[in-house]
């Protein structure tokens, strides 16, 4: 992470109106405020606020060294959970408490932690190292216990380096015990663009992203404020690839860093990271993933996009899909022939199967790649690795066209606290941040976002850089807009500005976050704190 010395230095270049904004306690503030401890009597009390059943779902996750069977004879040597990625589905119904045994066999002196992805949990349970918890050692256990008390489409992993990007994630549903949705089954998709144990590891990938694009001979004049790399003049290869790094930076050598990746729907600029595979249920698209139903059954698709770098354009060829929730949160149900989703996002989605056989493909925004999976019902032959149903060019639902179900539409109020949240930075140094300064692990609060219990809060989003950013929330989901949908996790488009909102009703200290691994671990992040 970066070092103290790194963030004092780009502090002293942090514009009045930026440190304004935050109203964050720096040494020229005065003495740092009371804040709401992870483990205090607030969030004990937050808690036995939340429904619970009394029930409780016991499991146990075990973090190691696993060599996975991706199909088509590739096999990767990752960490995963119990052997297995995406790890087993945990499930139970909304107020049951779940207890999680995370034990941790992974090699040498890696710590890790489990996150909660999307849950409002109470924040000592969070899984955030060092803010919320130690990060629990090798050798070691930690068992996590909350109560989950909001139905929806969830997932966990680790919330340590860069270690999403490995095998470490599973899905986590919690069931409505009223649910208004009729249909017939269940099928959990979850995406993921894959690295690990193929071409090199995420830290291998964190270290070459982290050399920036300095050092590439781009020209005299091409260097200077150059804070994306949408390189004019890159675009394609004539096969339709996208061009390697060294392809177009005059011979600079790069296993990782990926070039001219664009993306209409992303505003521009799509990833930063080649990779080798696209995966759907840990498959890849030569040897996929099949779902076996039957013809005129009404199924709910539950999409995870557990990916690092990669949004996914998604169809079922053949089909139109209905949206009904987005973060696990109803909306006011649409029809769309695709839809986009980010890293973090998830989307509940019903679809009325056809006769045959047909593609369930993520298409790798802007990477001139995908993921495959299938849908049998009947007779067919399955399609090539590589196809592209019509339905990814037909109308590609955002979370932008959303509105929010009635009942989950955050109640009209007055606003009494904005925080601009400037996301700042670029490929050229790979100095991702907020407000212009990088998140410092060795003091999380220094730049806090404060806010109080009970109040409404508005986040202004304002994407200085060249790249879209996925921003996530911990222990809240807040409102897009007025009227948008309720979602942890939105795409923030370059040079672009969204306002969210939400209310302040769950203490403690919360990650808030670009959902790219690579990003975040740079240092676009920073916290939400709750006054004492």
């Amino acid at each position: 992470m970066n070092s103290i010395n790194r963030r004092s230095v780009l502090l002293a270049g942090l514009g009045a109106a930026g440190a304004g904004a935050l109203a964050a306690c720096t040494d020229s503030a005065g003495p740092a405020p009371a804040l709401v401890s992870p483990s205090g009597s607030a969030v004990a009390a937050a808690e036995k606020k939340r429904a619970g059943t009394g029930r409780q779902h016991r499991t146990t996750l075990t973090a190691a060294p696993a060599v996975l069977d991706l199909g088509a004879g590739i096999r990767a040597r990752t960490w995963a959970f119990d052997g297995r990625a995406p790890g087993k589905e945990v499930r139970l119904s909304a107020g049951d408490t779940l207890a999680a045994e995370l034990t941790n066999q992974l090699p040498g002196r890696t710590a890790t932690s489990i996150h909660w992805h999307g849950i409002a949990l109470r924040n000592d349970m969070d899984g955030v190292p060092p803010a919320t918890q130690t990060a629990v050692r090798p050798g070691s256990s930690f068992t996590y216990r909350f109560i989950a008390d909001t139905p929806g489409t969830y997932f966990f992993h680790p919330h340590v380096g860069v270690q999403l990007d490995r095998g470490l994630y599973a899905p986590l549903i919690v069931e409505d015990p009223r649910e208004p949705l009729a249909y017939d089954d269940e099928w959990v998709v979850v995406l993921d663009d894959w690295v690990d144990g193929v071409t090199g590891t995420p830290d291998e990938v964190f270290a070459e992203l982290g050399q920036g694009m300095g050092g590439m001979d781009m020209g005299a004049d091409s260097g200077s404020g150059m804070e994306g790399h949408d390189m004019h003049g890159t675009g394609t290869t004539s096969d339709g690839a996208s061009p390697s790094a060294s392809a177009s930076s005059g011979g600079m050598s790069s296993r990782f860093m990926l070039m001219g990746a664009e993306s209409d729907l992303l505003g521009g600029d799509a990833g930063d990271v080649k990779y080798p595979h696209h995966l759907v249920n840990g498959r890849v698209p030569a040897a996929p993933d099949v779902y076996t139903g039957k013809p005129g059954r009404r199924v709910r698709l539950r999409i995870i996009n557990a990916g690092s770098d990669t949004a996914y354009r998604v169809a079922l060829g053949g089909h139109r899909m209905t949206i009904t929730h987005t973060d696990g949160f109803p909306v006011r149900h649409q029809r769309a022939d695709a839809l986009l989703i980010g890293m973090g996002e998830r989307y509940d989605v019903l679809v009325t199967l056809g006769d045959g056989v047909f593609p369930l493909v993520a298409l790798a925004e802007g990477k001139n790649a995908n993921g495959l999976a299938l849908v049998r019902t009947g007779s067919g032959s399955a399609p090539s690795a590589t196809v592209r149903p019509k339905e990814l060019s037909g109308t590609v639902m955002t979370a932008s066209r959303l509105r929010a179900a009635d009942d989950v539409r955050l109640k009209s109020a007055r606003t009494d606290v904005t925080h601009q949240v400037r996301l700042t930075g670029g490929m050229m140094h790979y100095n991702w941040a907020i407000n212009g300064t990088p998140f410092d692990m060795a003091d999380p609060n220094a730049h806090a976002l404060l806010v109080e219990e009970g109040l409404r809060v508005r986040l202004d989003f304002v994407n200085e850089t060249t790249m879209w950013h996925p921003m996530h929330l911990h222990g809240h989901t807040y409102q897009l807009g007025a009227g948008g949908p309720r979602k942890d996790t939105a795409i923030v488009l370059p040079k672009k500005r969204l306002s969210v909102f939400f209310d302040a009703d769950n203490p403690g200290q919360w990650m808030l976050h670009c959902h790219n691994a690579y990003h975040g671990e740079a240092g676009m992040m920073t916290h939400v704190a709750y006054r004492a």
